[in-house]
């Protein structure tokens, strides 16, 4: 009896989830597709959070949902494009997704490859050049590199 009051309580938080997913993409003009639908309340159910697309394909993968690679890095990259994400660039080639869309500075420790939010009300941008003619900005990335203490030595850092 208990366990099926858990399967009932899992069957609710389920599909409030895929309720929630359904309304986003909605909103975002995004046609709620079984795969976009399975991926995005698997994002929702692990929010807040920082992902590549290969951690999410294992991750979907391991729940059962049979989709390629290259389905998730086109799947992320129209979550971004439409606003549900924010992409942050560490490196060539090297994306996170960030579930959290709003203009935000990361943390990057290139050495666990983690990426930590920094709290919007710490970072202060005083001057920017005027873009070029014709031009404005879009937005501001900043990403500051870190790394533990004891791989810093003789005021030179070492990897």
């Amino acid at each position: 009896h208990r366990s099926e009051k858990r399967a009932q309580r899992f069957g609710r938080v389920m599909t409030r989830r895929y309720a929630d997913a359904m309304r986003r993409l909605k909103q975002a003009g995004l046609r709620p597709t079984r795969q976009r639908l399975s991926v995005l309340s698997m994002l929702l159910e692990t929010a807040p959070r920082h992902v590549t697309a290969e951690e999410l394909f294992q991750e979907v993968r391991q729940a059962g949902i049979p989709v390629s690679l290259a389905t998730i890095y086109n799947t992320l990259n129209q979550f971004t494009q439409a606003g549900l994400m924010g992409e942050v660039v560490v490196g060539s080639g090297q994306s996170y997704f960030d579930t959290d869309p709003s203009s935000h500075c990361h943390y990057f420790d290139k050495s666990t490859g983690e990426i930590y939010d920094i709290p919007s009300d710490v970072v202060t941008i005083s001057h920017l050049p005027d873009p070029p003619p014709g031009k404005v900005i879009e937005r501001i990335d900043v990403v500051v590199r870190i790394k533990n203490e004891r791989n810093v030595r003789k005021g030179t850092l070492e990897d």
